[in-house]
């Protein structure tokens, strides 16, 4: 074979490739279930402690303080099927702070002493469960509640907290305990 030759055919293998890139997935058999979309990431914190940070199957979430239950902006992104099968999983790792008011020592210029800072970062405590994620019909983002006694739960939702129709609500009814059960 010439060398124009192999280049003629490596040029068709390519525009094949390309063009085959470009139909729509239906067209090439894509099943819905495992074909992902991009989820944006929000978190909902319905305890006293402040969630430094959070992710959702490495995906990042901010952070988020005490009591803060009705979100804020929303991270990008972690995915999720198009559509939703059983035993849909999702692994959330997070860092919380139980004693966000605590009161913090600084120096004359209202810097932070490092042996508090020190002291603080040692308080933080890490966790990490994984979840099953409830049908959704749609998907429309990852809602992350962190519930008393680090439990938390992972949604989707086309709705917001705070529309009547929203499908979890319970999470709102929680009550945080003195204690937890170890």
């Amino acid at each position: 074979m010439s060398e124009f030759a192999t280049w003629r055919s490596s040029q068709a293998s390519l525009a094949l490739l390309t063009f085959a890139m470009l139909l729509p997935a239906q067209a090439m058999g894509t099943n819905p279930a495992t074909e992902m979309v991009p989820a944006g990431v929000e978190g909902y914190n319905h305890t006293s402690a402040a969630i430094n940070r959070f992710s959702v199957n490495r995906a990042g979430g901010h952070n988020i303080g005490p009591f803060n239950s009705y979100g804020g902006s929303q991270s990008c992104c972690a995915s999720l099927p198009r559509q939703w099968r059983p035993g849909l999983m999702a692994t959330v790792e997070w860092e919380k702070d139980p004693n966000p008011n605590s009161p913090i020592k600084r120096d004359k210029n209202g810097q932070i002493l490092p042996s508090e800072a020190i002291r603080i970062r040692s308080e933080f405590t890490q966790h990490r469960a994984v979840v099953e994620i409830p049908r959704y019909e749609k998907s429309c983002g990852v809602q992350v509640h962190f519930l008393p006694c680090d439990e938390v739960r992972v949604v989707s939702s086309c709705r917001t907290p705070d529309h009547p129709d929203y499908p979890y609500k319970a999470f709102y009814q929680v009550k945080e305990p003195k204690t937890c059960p170890k």
